[in-house]
């Protein structure tokens, strides 16, 4: 394999891990709460529709992604609501809300745009890092990409430092893993858990309208093609730690790289089975390694 070609692998990997890791975080951070969002899928799909929308609209792609955060806060509150003042089973209600956006985005796309939705909207420039990006190798795979792909990764340490080392993190683990005591020491764990199921929603909302405002530049019906349960899968098969969570987000998208590039290496497969890699990876992962790690005890539960 030429150096070419692990700078282009590399590149691409980066790419395309940052919608994937921004939704995962969010993920993160609400599992750690005690929230589980099946619905990941639907509240990526809301931010990539409503993010498009909002650019198509307004023309201005900083109100695309505050469309994009909208679109994933929209979904999760429909979840909140349901779930906690409801009561429902958040599993079944998860997978009732992907079923129902994935219905609206799809009627939204002639209702909204019509016959318009041909002229793309702008989407975000790359902006290589001066210096760092004329590093052979190196520089064009890590340093040339725009700037949510920067944020995206920086989040990273960031979400690490909230969740272990502070009072409203050591809340939100307090509430997922036994939210009455959680109760009993002063945390009101109903509002807890109302924030990091809206901060899931903001951030995989903003995931998807990366997919759409910094790839595609359009809409398409069911754009997202199941990375909010890639997305889901990396959380569990990082064991509910931010770093490990990148590393298989990053293991994902790899394979994806490599199946979107797979006549460039040489690989004679067929064509469906490459479009199956990333999930068939997703698939064992999960299979392999979920079971060494644990949970927060009360996730998924109502409280």
């Amino acid at each position: 394999m030429n150096l070419d070609l692990v700078t282009t692998l590399t590149n691409a990997t980066i790419t395309l891990a940052a919608p994937l890791l921004m939704a995962a975080l969010g993920e993160l951070i609400s599992e750690k709460g005690g929230v589980l969002n099946i619905e990941l899928e639907g509240i990526m799909l809301s931010g990539a529709f409503c993010g498009v929308w909002a650019t198509f609209a307004s023309g201005s792609l900083a109100l695309g992604f505050l469309g994009a955060a909208l679109g994933g806060l929209a979904v999760a509150a429909v979840q909140g609501i349901v779930c906690f003042n409801f009561r429902a089973e958040q599993v079944v209600s998860g997978v009732v809300l992907n079923i129902l956006v994935l219905g609206l985005t799809t009627y939204g796309i002639s209702a909204v745009f019509a016959s318009n939705l041909a002229n793309s909207v702008p989407t975000v420039p790359d902006l290589p890092i001066p210096f760092l990006s004329q590093i052979p190798v190196i520089g064009p795979a890590l340093f040339s990409h725009n700037i949510l792909v920067y944020i995206t990764f920086l989040l990273v340490p960031v979400v690490a430092w909230i969740i272990g080392k502070t009072t409203i993190g050591l809340a939100i683990q307090a509430c997922g893993e036994n939210p009455s005591a959680a109760t009993s020491m002063g945390v009101d764990t109903r509002k807890i858990r109302w924030l990091v199921l809206l901060i899931c929603g903001a951030l995989a909302g903003m995931g998807g309208g990366q997919l759409t405002l910094a790839g595609l530049g359009t809409f398409t019906q069911n754009v997202t093609a199941g990375r909010g349960f890639i997305a889901l899968a990396a959380v569990m098969f990082g064991r509910w730690n931010p770093v490990a969570t990148m590393g298989a987000v990053i293991l994902f998208t790899f394979t994806e790289a490599v199946q979107i590039r797979a006549q460039v290496l040489g690989i004679r497969l067929p064509y469906q089975f490459l479009v199956m890699l990333p999930y068939l990876v997703t698939i064992l992962a999960l299979a392999l390694f979920v079971r060494r790690g644990r949970p927060p005890k009360y996730l998924g539960m109502n409280f």
